[in-house]
């Protein structure tokens, strides 16, 4: 078991939003089973943040920004590989909106990310190039933050890329696997994801583990 400490941990809820979610235009598959999951345990964290992908209309990460290619081809954008998805979490959309069954009463502060047209951001921290900061790091350091609890969607991409870079920063980094579900473009991302984590000292538990 994992006890929660009020001051030092902070519940992290990755892009709960609702193009995630099923009927979303990138829906990720049962996404709307960890809301329920990801309420409980907010009752368990006095320190409660989340991220909220936010995309300009006509973003160079949607595949209808450019003619002729598809949704999951690969493109170089701003020099790095970049998957083609559908339009997603545009602003000012019903999209972009966080799922009403979440409890948002709770939370310290919403953090926007993705903004950028010309680069994507999987991660809370930074964009994709690590160039563009969203002053996640700066805040959680302000709030004495020293571990981070990972939920949210998608497990193989925003959540990892999340977690990864909330390890790299020096936070005790935990995802919770019964409140994230992943894309899988490929049928062992998820695993794949889940491995990579671990390997790099990354914990991973389950929301029956923490008290």
């Amino acid at each position: 078991m994992v006890q929660i400490n009020p001051e030092n941990d902070v519940l992290l809820l990755v892009d709960i939003q609702n193009d995630f979610l099923p009927g979303g235009s990138l829906a990720v598959k049962d996404g709307d089973q960890i809301i329920s999951v990801v309420n409980e345990l907010q009752l368990k964290f006095k320190k409660i943040i989340a991220t909220q992908d936010f995309h300009p209309a006509g973003h160079k990460s949607f595949a209808a920004s450019h003619d002729g290619k598809e949704i999951g081809e690969m493109i170089k954008l701003d020099g790095l590989d970049q998957v083609l998805w559908p339009s997603h979490c545009v602003q000012g959309s019903l999209g972009a909106e966080f799922s009403n069954k979440l409890k948002t009463e709770s939370w310290l502060k919403v953090v926007q990310k993705g903004l950028n047209e010309n680069v994507d951001s999987y991660s809370g921290f930074y964009d994709n190039a690590k160039r563009g900061d969203t002053g996640l790091n700066a805040y959680l350091k302000e709030t004495g933050a020293k571990r981070v609890f990972v939920v949210g969607l998608a497990l193989d991409y925003c959540v990892k890329f999340t977690a990864l870079d909330a390890h790299e920063l020096g936070f005790d980094t935990f995802v919770i696997t019964d409140a994230t579900r992943a894309v899988n473009l490929r049928p062992n991302d998820h695993e794949i994801a889940i491995n990579e984590m671990k390997s790099l000292g990354i914990q991973i538990l389950s929301s029956q583990e923490i008290n």
